[in-house]
């Protein structure tokens, strides 16, 4: 197991590594495998990627973003500007239907509202508008459509943890409340954790995935 400091190096070294980001300007404390990242970035997709950056880290237990967006000159802009841009990039991206995902815009801040069919639709309505100049922060308020039956809901994410061949899939519970789907057990690493929701999202007419799932090294 490593240490806070080999934790710490290895993060920073990651940070390092990622050209999308500029790492000296974000600093790296670790407190019994919890990494706290700190500092100012110049994008929203940055601070995007520095977190997922520092989540490929092997031994990361938990991770802690303390850092600000801090828009250089060129690239602020009015928050009508802002939302003008999210409209249009929406109603360009083939995944979602017309008018189905809202936008309200304050200080920078994008807040999606909304209802789709699928996880997936929910996640490029969010990846199109972070990538947006003058963007700080996109809040996600958008809700998925129920239309399956519990039993079903459960089948399909079992049988698709089987297909995706996870090691730990037995350790893998799947708990079905309505459309609400809680995912429990252990794993080894955060892949196969990202996997396992991954698998529960794909599944239709799923609302929510509360993902308890530890990871232990």
């Amino acid at each position: 197991m490593k240490t806070d400091a080999q934790l710490q190096q290895d993060v920073i070294a990651e940070l390092r590594w990622e050209p999308a980001i500029n790492a000296a300007q974000i600093g790296v404390e670790v407190k019994d495998g919890v990494v706290t990242l700190t500092g100012h970035v110049n994008s929203y997709v940055e601070k995007c990627n520095a977190e997922r950056a520092a989540q490929r880290v092997s031994g990361v237990k938990a991770l802690a973003v303390e850092m600000d967006v801090t828009l250089p000159g060129s690239s602020k802009r009015n928050d009508g500007d802002i939302a003008r841009s999210a409209e249009n990039v929406l109603q360009w991206t083939a995944d979602l239907p017309r008018d189905c995902v809202k936008v309200l815009v304050e200080n920078g801040w994008i807040t999606l509202s909304g209802e789709v069919e699928w996880e997936y639709q929910r996640q490029a309505a969010i990846r199109v508008v972070r990538h947006l100049l003058g963007v700080t922060g996109v809040s996600d308020g958008i809700a998925i459509k129920a239309k399956v039956s519990s039993s079903a809901v459960k089948s399909d994410i079992e049988a698709a943890l089987k297909r995706r061949a996870i090691d730990d899939a037995q350790n893998i519970s799947v708990d079905v409340r309505g459309a609400d789907v809680t995912l429990t057990g252990t794993v080894h690493t955060w892949s196969e954790r990202e996997l396992a929701e991954h698998a529960a999202w794909g599944t239709p007419g799923v609302r929510r995935v509360v993902d308890l799932i530890t990871v232990a090294y």
